[in-house]
């Protein structure tokens, strides 16, 4: 499926002779918009293959993987499970109760409980009292997921020197470095502080999905504004403006942050004359109104 790939302009970008475009996976598929449906799409095959009637994930209260598992759910027939981390709070915010609507069961657990979501005797518990759902980690990131985001390389119709991705369980930019296979220059732009052990992580995936090594990527890891779902009014002043400026929305938990860092990058000269940059927007703009309730801002 075939996306639209925006050329951005402005006058830092003709300043500095450098091109920017923005490749728009959140136009990719309704209610499980960009990075969501490429993790989504092998696995919803899988769990089709192994005849499970159950899709069980994890994520948060504010999780866009929560909201495209559940939309999926919907849209291919499947019952759906979300294991939600903290306490319930009534009335449902907008991204659990578009979750609920779409027909997915909410289980809260604590988060001291939470953090046990990736050890086998937990995982096997919650199997038992689901009946042996199809079982997805917190943000999708497993091979099949990786296999989904290589496709985000596929129909790129310009030549470009660098392609960029916010990043959060790492399986997107694994996906787009293994899609490459060596070619081009991948940056990543991690929303969580701290986004450095990320690096053995995504080197992980990537050697789970095809054995391989490459070095043709890093993460630039200081636009993460204080770290996960932290914003600063220099960040909010930015998507604003280039909302406006660009007629292409934003939401501040990834691209926003990543497309504020590509813009200082170009401001530093850190990409050199001539170079063309592909930006991946992922989506997530369902986060928003949740995090306009839970602010008090606007984005």
């Amino acid at each position: 499926m075939e996306v639209p790939l925006q050329q951005l302009q402005s006058h830092l970008l003709q300043e500095k002779q450098v091109e920017l475009w923005i490749k728009r996976d959140d136009l990719l598929y309704p209610h499980i918009s960009g990075n969501k449906w490429r993790k989504l799409k092998y696995n919803i095959q899988e769990a089709k293959e192994q005849q499970k009637a159950t899709i069980l994930t994890f994520g948060g209260a504010y999780s866009n993987h929560i909201a495209a598992v559940a939309a999926a759910g919907k849209e291919f027939s499947f019952s759906t499970i979300g294991i939600i981390r903290g306490e319930e709070h009534l009335p449902l915010n907008p991204t659990l109760h578009f979750a609920t609507s779409c027909g997915m069961q909410l289980q809260y657990i604590s988060r001291e409980k939470y953090r046990q979501k990736q050890e086998p005797h937990f995982l096997e518990k919650l199997s038992e009292q689901f009946n042996q759902p199809y079982m997805l980690p917190e943000g999708g990131t497993n091979s099949l997921a990786v296999k989904g985001c290589t496709e985000i390389v596929q129909n790129v119709s310009v030549d470009y020197d660098y392609i960029c991705c916010a990043s959060g369980t790492g399986g997107t930019i694994a996906g787009i470095i293994a899609g490459l296979d060596g070619a081009k220059q991948v940056l990543g732009f991690p929303a969580l502080k701290g986004g450095e052990f990320l690096q053995s992580e995504i080197a992980q995936h990537i050697h789970t999905y095809n054995g391989k090594h490459y070095t043709n990527w890093q993460l630039i890891t200081n636009y993460h504004f204080g770290g996960y779902a932290k914003v600063k009014p220099e960040l909010l002043g930015f998507i604003k403006a280039f909302q406006e400026e660009h007629q292409i929305p934003l939401e501040p938990i990834y691209t926003g942050k990543m497309m504020f860092g590509i813009f200082d990058l170009i401001r530093q000269g850190y990409f050199p004359k001539n170079s063309r940059i592909v930006a991946v927007h992922t989506g997530g703009l369902q986060g928003n109104a949740g995090f306009n309730e839970r602010l008090g801002v606007e984005v």
